[in-house]
């Protein structure tokens, strides 16, 4: 692998970002295709496709085989409530790097969530340790406009590949509203999943949890992680 390659690989792992290695097989020759870069490449529905499986292997053409490089998906989730403490589980299960965020100190305790990330911070105090970026889902589940607003419009702006909220459809009019006062542009907003997770007619939390981490999942694997937007 040359040197150049190498060093851009090493930076875009270091950086959480999406790469793909194109190497054509016959003749040796190599180039690097970033992930905000696919969509303009000669390969790019195959290469979009990729990305989002996270999986290497051989093209159709039998010469060019794209190995891919993405960062582990990760979930933070905005809440330490009890939805939180049967999804944090279940998604390090389903191989996502897992952040609970609640200012609450009385929610927020080792004791309830054990073996996991657990920032006891006003979220956008915590994201400034934990930013987000377009391999990363956001789950906000308080309830609380304080809490989940900020983080919610962090994640629009870092273009998150999952953004979810609690609420029903009335309550998520209202948050829409406070986002757009604050600058969101309503073309984004759509991008936001409320009431968050698949109707599976959930009733209890671990429930809720499930029918939550399927609709991450989705976005993961269904829709391509989108780049940064301007700030």
């Amino acid at each position: 692998m040359k040197l150049e390659i190498l060093r851009d690989l090493n930076a875009a792992r270091r950086e959480r970002r999406g790469v793909v290695l194109v190497t054509d097989t016959e003749t040796g020759a190599a180039r690097l295709v970033r992930g905000e870069d696919a969509t303009r490449d000669n390969l790019a529905g195959e290469l979009e496709k990729r990305l989002r499986s996270g999986r290497s292997g051989m093209m159709e053409d039998g010469r060019t085989f794209l190995t891919v490089h993405v960062p582990p998906p990760r979930l933070v989730v905005i809440g330490a409530v009890h939805i939180s403490q049967a999804l944090a589980p279940i998604a390090r299960i389903a191989g996502f790097d897992v952040t609970i965020i609640d200012p609450r100190t009385a929610f927020a305790t080792p004791e309830r969530f054990p073996d996991v990330s657990l920032v006891a911070e006003w979220p956008e105090t915590a994201l400034k340790r934990v930013p987000l970026d377009p391999f990363t889902a956001l789950a906000a589940l308080t309830h609380d406009p304080k809490i989940d607003d900020e983080p919610i419009h962090a994640a629009l702006r870092a273009g998150c590949f999952f953004i979810g909220a609690l609420g029903s459809r009335k309550t998520h009019g209202k948050r829409v509203e406070r986002l757009l006062a604050q600058g969101a542009a309503a073309e984004e907003l759509e991008r936001i999943h409320a009431p968050i997770g698949i109707d599976i007619g959930a009733q209890s939390p671990a429930e809720i949890a499930v029918a939550i981490l399927a609709e991450v999942i989705a976005g993961l694997r269904r829709g391509a992680p989108r780049q940064r937007i301007a700030a």
